[in-house]
């Protein structure tokens, strides 16, 4: 890599801090005349490394990049290609530290949660290296006096991804091994919040030499580098993950200019805690999955519904309320911290808002993490609020921060009612002792990825990550066998000799 790279983990130390240059080609290009916005360190608040926003010319520089590259690497046999994504998956081993450590500089996540972060990015590269076998068409023969029918799989081209704030490193590991390996070129525009994991992952990249120039590439910005791929002529194919209000646009714009869309939206994921639940171990699994990663997690679980009567109810809000008293809220890369701080003080004054808004229609704030919000205006502490009415915002809409509403209800009917109202249906999980509980459940949540006795129910890489109704435009998900339909077009072949 030239001397004139990605500068990926520059931070501010009184130097000048270094605009991000794109990836282009096989290039490190640098940004001009353009305006840039700060890339600021969540816990001392200094602008770590300037994005710039890339507008048409720089997009369209990527897309026709890999427009140029992408038959050539189409005609690379997919084993050739499944060992490039090896190299890569050697690449990202080699530097895994660096890049745990940069998630946490960028975007202030734990180190322990940074780590499995990129762990699960590496199972989708892992993953992906399956091509050659997860590649194979079908064929029927016979199938009238002479006549053979056979189904192969082409890949799209083009693919562009856009991927969001929360998981800088994973996200794009979801799609870039899945895209590239079924021979498409790639655009990848990660979030202007935290770019700067999307930028090592460039570098580790433009070190695997089996990955020609062009093949992938990215690009900096924002909504109008957004706004351009969206009518890129030579883009084929879009992967977003975000709030479900941009899935639903992304999916409409894709539409509109006959493009692929895989849209992952927003979440409002229910944990059903039934009145055998063991709270020993129920508890600490609620509180992962409420407060880890300071719940900017799509998998987050951000209501607790608790089954049972008054005396079972007042006491599983006891060892909620306790539990959280109990962690300990600092800086991401404090090995002993459980809840970082939000990726900017905007993010912690939107989730602030909403608690006010929920005290003042009568909700119980039972734990309350709002005091001193750190240098950067970053830091919420994990609260807990009894909500009012259980179909009120609090409960029902996406808040993105430690914050866990309390819903109560009589039986697993009425719980089960109460999560299938929510117009998302990402995730969930129910905490029971009875096998039976949990079957009803499985059978009749009306949600994709489902735990039982597990709070956080991530898919592993060979499986989709299956959200279902707003949490989802599109009809394949990220991952598993969905990846590789997604990044493929199917051709029939019906041959007489």
């Amino acid at each position: 890599m030239s001397a004139d790279g990605p500068q990926a983990t520059v931070r501010a130390t009184g130097e000048a801090v270094a605009v991000l240059p794109n990836y282009i080609g096989g290039e490190w290009r640098t940004v001009d005349r353009v305006e840039t916005l700060p890339d600021v360190d969540p816990v001392s608040g200094e602008t770590a490394a300037l994005v710039p926003l890339s507008g048409v010319a720089e997009v369209r520089a990527a897309a026709r990049a890999a427009r140029e590259a992408q038959p050539a690497w189409r005609a690379v046999p997919p084993q050739r290609r499944a060992r490039a994504v090896l190299a890569l998956r050697d690449e990202l081993l080699r530097r895994r530290r660096e890049l745990v450590e940069l998630v946490t500089a960028d975007l202030g996540k734990a180190l322990d949660d940074a780590d499995g972060e990129v762990g699960r990015g590496i199972e989708s590269v892992e993953s992906a290296a399956a091509i050659p076998h997860l590649l194979k068409g079908e064929t029927l023969e016979g199938v009238a006096e002479g006549v053979d029918v056979e189904l192969v799989r082409q890949p799209v081209g083009v693919v562009a991804a856009i991927t969001p704030f929360n998981f800088p490193a994973m996200i794009p590991l979801w799609f870039l091994p899945y895209a590239i390996a079924c021979g498409n070129s790639f655009v990848l525009k990660p979030s202007e919040r935290d770019p700067r994991p999307a930028a090592l992952i460039a570098e580790m990249v433009d070190a695997v030499a089996e990955i020609p120039p062009g093949v992938v590439n990215l690009v900096h910005g924002g909504r109008d580098a957004v706004e351009a791929l969206l009518a890129d002529p030579d883009v084929d194919a879009v992967s977003f993950v975000g709030q479900a209000t941009t899935a639903r646009l992304i999916a409409r714009r894709c539409a509109e200019t006959g493009k692929r869309a895989q849209a992952l939206g927003g979440a409002k994921n229910s944990l059903v805690v039934m009145p055998d639940a063991d709270l020993e171990r129920a508890v600490p699994a609620i509180m992962g999955s409420a407060f880890g990663a300071a719940g900017q997690r799509c998998l987050a679980g951000s209501v607790a519904v608790v089954v049972g009567d008054g005396a079972r109810q007042a006491e599983v809000r006891e060892a909620l309320a306790a539990a959280a008293s109990d962690l300990k809220v600092g800086p991401g890369d404090d090995p002993e911290t459980d809840v970082c701080p939000l990726v900017s003080a905007e993010a912690r004054d939107r989730v602030a808002a909403a608690i006010e808004v929920a005290e003042g229609e009568g909700a119980a704030v039972l734990v309350d993490g709002r005091r001193d919000a750190g240098p950067a205006g970053t830091v919420l502490g994990p609260t807990i609020v009894a909500a009012a009415d259980p179909e009120s915002d609090l409960a029902r809409e996406e808040q993105f921060g430690p914050l866990l509403a309390l819903v109560d209800a009589p039986d697993l009917d009425a719980a089960l009612e109460f999560l299938n109202d929510s117009r998302y249906g990402n995730a969930g999980a129910i905490f029971t002792s009875s096998g039976e509980a949990a079957r009803a459940y499985r059978y009749g949540a009306e949600a994709g990825m489902l735990g039982v006795n597990v709070g956080v129910p991530a898919p592993v890489a060979w499986f989709p990550f299956s959200g279902w109704k707003d949490s989802l435009d599109g009809d394949l998900h990220a991952n598993g066998a969905d990846a590789v339909d997604f990044y493929t077009r199917k051709k029939v072949i019906t041959s007489r000799w």
